[in-house]
């Protein structure tokens, strides 16, 4: 039987710095997608954020809103020391299960969340990121465009991730990713959803 994939396999997992997907520095796509935007001051949220390297890389171009969230608590309690260096509270660190957050956002990046999740989640992601969005935000980021054996991660296709969105984003772009690492190289999607307004 797998063990479930909750706060404690994900706190050993870096505990035991059994970290294989980290990249140690801002994901390329995800950085080109940040070098783009021009509103500093927008709430933006990064769940499962890991070792946070895109919260400081948006620090850096002058981001003031930036909220983490992650629910393992080793990885926390290492970020919390790392950002409150920070005098001007432009990074805020949650530890929670991303499912039971509350707020609202102007933008959620996603880097590796998405396929850490037990692929059961996945409407359940869908609607959380809809919950948390605020009218016409965005959601963004990288989804893997193959397939694994077993998991995490888990992966999938355009066309599955189509299927699952687009009731409730209007699909901006999701295409092969033209920055990824060479290890990853045609095997990740760059996607930008809106988030469709709920019809009374």
């Amino acid at each position: 039987m797998q063990q479930p994939l909750d706060d404690q396999y994900w706190n050993n997992r870096y505990l035991e710095s059994s970290t294989g997907w980290d990249l140690g520095m801002v994901s390329p796509p995800l950085g080109i997608y940040i070098d783009q935007l021009t509103d500093k001051r927008q709430r933006i949220l990064i769940p499962g954020c890991g070792n946070a390297y895109e919260a400081q890389y948006l620090a850096d171009k002058g981001f003031s809103s930036i909220t983490l969230v992650d629910f393992a608590p080793s990885l926390v309690k290492k970020l919390q020391a790392a950002f409150n260096r920070d005098e001007t509270n432009t990074v805020r660190l949650i530890c929670e299960d991303f499912f039971n957050l509350k707020g609202t956002f102007d933008l959620i990046l996603e880097q590796t969340f998405f396929c850490a999740l037990e692929p059961g989640l996945r409407n359940d992601y869908v609607l959380k990121m809809h919950e948390l969005l605020a009218d016409g935000g965005r959601l963004a980021g990288v989804l893997f465009n193959r397939e694994f054996e077993g998991g995490p991660p888990f992966g999938g296709s355009k066309v599955e991730y189509v299927a699952l969105f687009e009731p409730w984003f209007d699909i901006l772009k999701m295409e092969v990713c033209q920055h990824s690492i060479q290890p990853r190289m045609g095997t990740e999607l760059f996607f930008e959803l809106k988030k469709k307004s709920v019809l009374k």
